[in-house]
């Protein structure tokens, strides 16, 4: 059976040594009087045994019983229930949530590192709560003062839960396309009436009400994107003392059959003249509601990050214990009738990738939940600009770097355990499936290139890339002082290289951005991990004598980085510079 621990000591490095959080809130004052370093330390010592003693247990069998749906009435598997009451006793649905609504205020720094122990512990255990998160952030920063009175604190309190309504039968990635109306009523509400698809959490049976955020047209809207409004639009309507009213008209008319994370409920919802109520300014929906897409964009990403974790932490175990063969140099273990798998490169070659990109990904979700703090509460504009425009940069990145390694990582897992890997009870292949969905929701990561590509460094010329660019010269300002200074410069200088190449070729070529972004994306992603990889370096070498097997670890897994999968850029770039021509040289017709 798998088990699950959170890295506690891992989640301290990056949190306290590598970017010394416990300062940075000192220095701001909406986080100095909240949080603290011991203060941290605690809430991390609580996940920990909220995440592996409380959800992990149910993960496989939430697997096998998945959501059921009966005429419309939605049940979650066994345990689940009673699970989410305990989980929101504590309080962890509003960690990061606005204090002025009933939220505790934690810094996003904090919040990363236990949406990473919730991911590792049960993916979809955590996509209930995940949703009410990002539902909240967008209420907070666009709905009326009534209507977040009304409902931030329930949700933040994690009593009512919240989701995402975008997806249409002919509307996925293009939204402009979708069909949903509001009509307005003579209250001021509207009658919102379409169908949505795949909405994580549409309906369950953990919390007393669901506040769907919805996208819908006015009958005055023009067409496309710029015609969609967001409303709120709960399951049950709420009185003005807060008390739950009459049902709302909406309905889930079923379940999707899925792949993997079978335990959350994937919902089609269907909405016929249900009471909406309008979230910011009419046409304006898709900008308020990817305020909400934007933080789930990191979650998802973090989702990777999470069952990467739980795959290296189950295959390291497996194959220090299984014993197969012996080591290329003789036997290791003499003693027994053969050596355990760990004596072998290829093995070695799988659990080492696994944990340098899983570590990587933890300090580089640590560092873009920084530049959040820094854009929520940063005194100085100049700063707060500077970490809205980093914060734009490196988001595509996070969601669709931590996912495409993530799945590489749980495969990488399931691998080491070889057949067994493909048998339900040792949990591996539970990690694959559950983790493929994260590179497709929330925006696939091809249209995360693309957005990285084409609006957050073609756009502008490259302006953000630079302010990045420079964090990282300003780091290494005396390579020698710094392990692995040399090999990142290096590698900064390919990715600015490919970087002006690409900004020169684009007018030239219309459909080069969509031949070459993934690859773009994926060559900037290992440049931004070998950068935290530097970082982290940095911090282990500085405290080695003190713990030679911690920090030592860190500078071997560092070296094994930049010696076995930063040099995977070289193709990358390689694919780049070779541009549209072979992608576009089939015709329609020939496919």
């Amino acid at each position: 059976m798998p088990h699950y621990h959170a890295p506690l000591r891992d989640m301290r490095f990056v949190l306290h040594e590598v970017f010394a959080a416990d300062t940075l809130w000192a220095r701001l004052p909406a986080l100095a009087e909240t949080v603290d370093a011991e203060t941290a330390d605690a809430i991390l010592e609580e996940a920990a045994k909220v995440t592996s003693e409380l959800l992990a247990p149910l993960n496989r069998s939430g697997d096998e019983e998945g959501a059921r749906w009966d005429n419309g009435i939605v049940s979650t598997p066994a345990g689940f229930r009673e699970a989410y009451a305990t989980y929101i006793e504590g309080g962890w649905v509003g960690l990061a949530g606005n204090p002025a609504y009933g939220g505790l205020g934690m810094p996003k720094m904090l919040a990363v590192q236990f949406e990473e122990m919730l991911y590792s512990a049960n993916a979809s255990f955590t996509l209930y709560s995940a949703l009410t998160s990002g539902c909240c952030l967008a209420l907070d920063a666009h709905a009326s003062e009534e209507l977040k009175q009304r409902y931030l604190p329930r949700l933040y309190s994690g009593e009512w839960a919240g989701t995402m309504c975008l997806t249409e039968a002919q509307a996925g990635s293009d939204l402009g396309l979708l069909r949903t109306r509001a009509e307005p009523q003579a209250d001021g509400s509207y009658a919102i009436s379409g169908s949505k698809i795949f909405i994580t959490g549409g309906e369950q049976d953990l919390t007393a009400n669901i506040v769907h955020l919805v996208l819908a047209r006015l009958p005055d809207a023009p067409a496309g994107s710029k015609g969609i409004s967001l409303f709120l639009v709960p399951k049950f309507l709420v009185e003005a003392d807060g008390a739950l009213g009459a049902r709302n008209a909406l309905s889930c008319g079923s379940l999707e059959h899925k792949m993997g994370i079978k335990a959350s409920a994937t919902c089609v919802m269907n909405f016929d003249g249900a009471s909406g109520y309008l979230v910011g300014e009419p046409h304006k929906g898709l900008a308020a509601m990817f305020t909400m897409m934007n933080y789930e964009r990191l979650s998802i990403g973090i989702q990777g990050i999470g069952c990467a974790e739980a795959s290296y932490q189950n295959a390291a175990a497996y194959a220090r214990d299984r014993l197969q063969g012996r080591a290329p140099a003789g036997a290791q273990a003499p003693q027994k009738s053969a050596d355990p798998l760990l004596v072998h490169p290829d093995v070695r070659r799988m659990l080492l990738t696994m944990r340098a990109l899983t570590e990587g990904g933890r300090a580089f979700s640590t560092y873009v939940a920084q530049q959040l703090d820094l854009a929520k509460h940063a005194e100085d504009a100049g700063e707060r600009r500077h970490a809205e425009a980093l914060v734009a940069l490196l988001t595509p990145i996070a969601k669709a770097f931590f996912t495409d390694t993530g799945l590489e990582s749980c495969i990488h897992g399931q691998q080491v355990f070889g057949g067994h890997g493909y048998i339900r009870e040792w949990g591996q292949e539970q990690l694959v499936r559950d983790v493929r969905i994260a590179q497709i929701y929330e925006g696939t990561n091809g249209i995360q290139a693309l957005d990285l590509l084409g609006r957050k460094v073609a756009a502008n010329g490259g302006a953000a890339l630079r302010l990045f660019a420079e964090e990282m010269r300003a780091f290494v300002d005396e390579p020698a002082s710094r392990p692995f200074a040399r090999e990142l410069l290096a590698a900064l200088e390919r990715l600015e290289s490919v970087s002006a190449w690409l900004l020169d070729q684009t007018g030239k070529d219309p459909a080069l951005v969509g031949a070459v972004a993934v690859d773009y994306l994926n060559l900037f992603g290992y440049v931004a991990y070998a950068y935290m990889w530097v970082r982290m370096a940095a911090a282990a070498q500085a405290s080695r004598t003190s713990d030679e097997t911690f920090y030592g670890a860190k500078l071997a897994t560092a070296g094994f980085y930049f010696a076995k999968l930063l040099p995977r850029i070289h193709s990358l770039e390689a694919v780049i510079r070779a541009g549209s021509t072979p992608i576009q040289n089939l015709a329609d017709d020939q496919f």
